[in-house]
């Protein structure tokens, strides 16, 4: 007979592994993922260095987890603050200023997800959270498009070229720790889909 873990049992794990990426995520916001070694999140979550590897096989999978919850987050946040508004512009506006504005107040974390090499298994995972991102503000370019406030355009290139833009004219600012430019960059987003002055 296999063994089936108690409702307990499985409380304990699925606490200790929240624990673990929440020790994680708070390392890789204080210091990127070179801080995120599995000895200092085992330290930080309070449990030993077997546990950690007992929930993440290694350290590829740990840093894996970790930015598919931060990025989950941002793009959740992002989504929520453009579904909030009316207009394609106000949309384009809420977009920017919700992406841009997270970063700045955790531009460690968002250098992190945002362009510090990583392992290929993260690497991976920066694809899908772009076309995330992009997925969200197809939506609203191709609402925009069909209601005649946006030109004629290709959703999905246009959302695509547009966080590949906004992403990199982040990447500067949150490196040297410099604030960005979020007026230019909505008025950069707003051009560049045509949205009307």
């Amino acid at each position: 007979m296999p063994y089936r873990r108690t409702p307990g049992v499985q409380a304990r794990l699925t606490a200790s592994r929240e624990r673990i990426v929440t020790a994680a995520l708070e390392l890789v916001a204080e210091g990127g993922y070179r801080a995120c070694s599995v000895a200092a999140v085992a330290d930080r979550a309070g449990l030993a260095t077997g546990t950690v590897y007992r929930h993440f096989p290694g350290k590829a999978d740990l840093v894996a987890e970790v930015f598919r919850t931060a990025s989950q987050r941002e793009v959740d946040a992002v989504a929520r603050a453009a579904a909030l508004e009316g207009t394609a512009r106000e949309r384009v506006t809420a977009v920017v200023e919700t992406f841009a504005g997270r970063a700045l107040r955790a531009p460690r974390l968002a250098y992190a997800l945002l362009a510090e090499p990583v392992d290929p298994a993260v690497e991976a995972e920066r694809l899908v959270f772009r076309r995330a991102y992009a997925e969200v503000i197809t939506r609203y370019v191709a609402e925009g498009v069909a209601s005649g406030e946006l030109p004629e355009q290709d959703p999905v290139l246009s959302a695509t070229a547009l966080v590949g833009a906004i992403g990199e004219a982040l990447v500067g600012p949150l490196a040297a720790g410099s604030p960005a430019p979020v007026p230019a960059l909505i008025r950069f987003a707003h051009r560049a889909l045509g949205v009307q002055p």
